[in-house]
């Protein structure tokens, strides 16, 4: 079997804390949270719930991307990052062989906005619903882009993104495909943030992820993509090589419906097949960037799954402080925070974190330089799917 090393080298990136890779960096250098207030998404709970909102309204991110008003929210913001990703690699988009999206959250906000009119009897835009369906997605986008290839979405709930990155690295390692571009996304939406209320997972103040006084996640909206290719492709052309994708993996311990299991046994087994897949040893891993949501169920059952994958705990941290939990589009807003930790050898401090739960169990709290070779990324979604990805500095020869 053909077996090549999967290279990054390009990246795009929008969330509550900026529009692209260098405000992104800007604020986790700063630690500057951008969970707050709901501004723009019209429930309810806004003066109750906080949540990671990108500050600017459909109108305007249309403006910013030349799409029509009837563009699902998250296409749009998938529209920025995937245009700076493109135009760091300096590849041309018909050179892309594989687009895989991910998403839980499609052309919900639109349908939602037509429900409500059904609702109060005003006239709806039955067209509109065309959009709902999260494959609809990836077929805008790839037509905005003009990219050839037929776009692949995954749903697999928190781990969507994770797990287009990981499809996007298995292409490319066995040969399949030269150039891929990998990512997610996912707005805010009533249904989610109702979804999670219901579940009574939601933190009415800022969350504390790892903190022995968690009481919650805070979600958010985001998306990131990469641009991915064989290593052959990227020098052939001459291209920055921002970093690798040396490991992956997927499991499933299908032990619950929405709750991860208390001894974090999917979780462990992703952890250590991806370092299997990297081939390196627990050891050698110098980070980790972890899953942590700040419930009381996922920290604990993580933290179960560190400490059994793990004989030295790697300094780790939670982003999920800084943006809130961005559902799909967290494992690839996180890939993005790996890769920027690899180039600035930095580590972000956990936000909010005081009271450890466990003495083994204590997140990075300050802006932490470090010697970073190689950084563990944790996506772990509803159902049990679990996935790691190992993100390698590249060593230039």
């Amino acid at each position: 079997m053909i077996s090549r090393e999967v290279v990054i080298t390009g990246m795009g990136i929008n969330s509550c804390l900026g529009m692209n890779v260098t405000e992104n960096l800007f604020s986790l250098t700063h630690s500057l949270c951008g969970i707050g207030e709901m501004t723009i998404l019209p429930s309810h709970h806004k003066n109750t719930l906080p949540v990671g909102e990108i500050k600017y309204d459909n109108h305007a991110l249309g403006i910013m991307t030349r799409f029509g008003p009837s563009t699902p929210r998250s296409v749009l913001l998938s529209a920025l990052s995937i245009r700076e990703a493109v135009l760091m690699s300096g590849i041309s988009t018909e050179q892309v062989e594989a687009f895989i999206y991910a998403t839980t959250v499609g052309g919900i906000d639109l349908s939602e906005i037509q429900m409500g009119r059904y609702f109060k009897d005003e006239k709806v835009d039955y067209s509109v619903f065309s959009t709902h369906d999260n494959g609809r997605s990836a077929d805008i986008l790839t037509s905005h882009f003009e990219i050839s290839c037929r776009g692949m979405t995954i749903s697999t709930a928190c781990s969507s993104a994770a797990n287009a990155i990981l499809q996007a690295a298995e292409q490319i390692r066995r040969g399949l495909k030269e150039i891929v571009i990998a990512g997610g996304a996912d707005a805010l939406s009533l249904f989610t943030l109702n979804g999670f209320n219901s579940l009574m997972i939601l933190d009415k103040s800022l969350c504390q992820p790892f903190d022995r006084d968690r009481r919650g996640l805070n979600l958010g909206e985001g998306s990131a993509f990469l641009v991915l290719e064989s290593k052959e492709s990227a020098q052939k052309r001459g291209a920055e090589i921002l970093g690798i994708v040396s490991g992956w993996a997927n499991t499933n311990d299908a032990h619950h419906q929405t709750a991860s299991s208390e001894t974090g046994e999917g979780a462990a087994m992703a952890m250590s097949r991806a370092i299997q897949v990297a081939e390196l040893q627990p050891e050698d891993i110098d980070h980790i960037n972890a899953h942590g949501t700040g419930t009381g169920n996922n920290d604990a059952s993580e933290g179960s799954a560190i400490l059994s994958t793990f004989t030295h705990v790697p300094p780790f941290t939670s982003t999920k402080s800084y943006t809130g939990h961005t559902l799909a589009a967290s494992g690839a807003l996180e890939a993005v925070f790996s890769v920027i930790s690899l180039q600035q050898q930095m580590m972000f401090p956990t936000l909010r974190f005081h009271h450890p739960i466990n003495e083994n169990l204590v997140p990075v709290t300050e802006l932490t330089p470090g010697t970073l070779k190689h950084i563990l990324s944790n996506s772990f979604g509803f159902g049990g799917n679990c996935t790691s990805l190992i993100f390698s500095k590249f060593q230039k020869a």
